[in-house]
């Protein structure tokens, strides 16, 4: 395997890396030599099995690996984080990769016929703060701390529930388009900088987000039936496209969706 980041000292901060998307983004570009910057929040009961995943990567690729079990979403706790990586940088290291896949939002119905509460407009605020308007607060920070690259890439994850209308899906299907518009804008007004960024559009996949959403078994099996693949997309494959972004010849790519879903969004 070629390790093109190694001993390069280019780190990537990946927040929503315990599980999933981020996790699997975590672990290919570990194994390409890229030192990691990992934040999430998880339960107690969580950390043993996270850490030691993280203890895996760092035995099977020899890299720099520091990780915060931390809501991104404060700015108190963005600073913190920064300030730790700081430490890690020195003199001659940089952010060659900001990955988003922060899942953190309320999955509630518009419309309730029995006690279930009901989606507020509070309910949009927080998950499009959480999982859309977060991007832009952390691209503004690593920028103003001149921590990014010279040919940095960001990578947000978004879904198809970006144009599809699924059951209870509102407020999140609300902040993946906000996440895919500001996306879209850091490509435009940061291009001068070197700065790509990208929306990757992950096909359905079995994740502990998606199981959270109402009737996921039924979405599962229509994807199985409308993927020609006849399998649904993994973890793995979104982060293999992850790491394909980050490579050389990927930099002339920015401000657009990426599917990554096997052909799913054909039918």
């Amino acid at each position: 395997m070629v390790r093109e980041f190694r001993n390069k000292n280019e780190w990537a901060i990946i927040l929503g890396a315990s599980s999933g998307l981020g996790l699997a983004t975590a672990q290919k570009l570990a194994a390409h030599g890229m030192n990691l910057c990992l934040v999430y929040r998880n339960r107690r009961s969580d950390l043993p099995a996270i850490e030691s995943a993280y203890k895996k990567i760092t035995e099977e690729s020899d890299i720099e690996l520091i990780h915060f079990n931390i809501d991104a979403v404060k700015a108190e706790n963005r600073i913190t984080v920064l300030e730790e990586l700081k430490k890690s940088l020195s003199l001659t290291g940089k952010v060659k990769a900001l990955i988003h896949s922060i899942a953190k939002g309320n999955l509630k119905p518009m419309v309730a016929s029995d006690d279930t509460a009901e989606l507020q407009n509070d309910d949009f605020r927080l998950t499009i703060d959480s999982m859309a308007i977060s991007l832009y607060d952390w691209t503004k920070e690593i920028f103003a701390q001149k921590f990014f690259s010279d040919d940095a890439r960001i990578i947000s994850y978004t879904s198809e529930g970006n144009t599809k209308a699924w059951q209870n899906y509102a407020a999140v299907s609300a902040a993946k388009v906000t996440l895919e518009a500001i996306t879209r804008s850091i490509a435009l007004e940061f291009a001068s900088y070197g700065i790509k960024a990208n929306c990757i559009q992950a096909g359905v996949t079995d994740t502990a987000s998606l199981r959270m959403i109402p009737d996921s078994e039924n979405l599962k099996k229509h994807a199985e039936l409308r993927n020609p693949s006849g399998r649904l997309t993994t973890p793995e494959d979104v982060a293999n496209v992850a790491y394909l972004m980050m490579r050389d010849e990927a930099k002339w790519i920015t401000g657009t969706i990426i599917p990554v879903n096997g052909g799913e969004h054909l039918r």
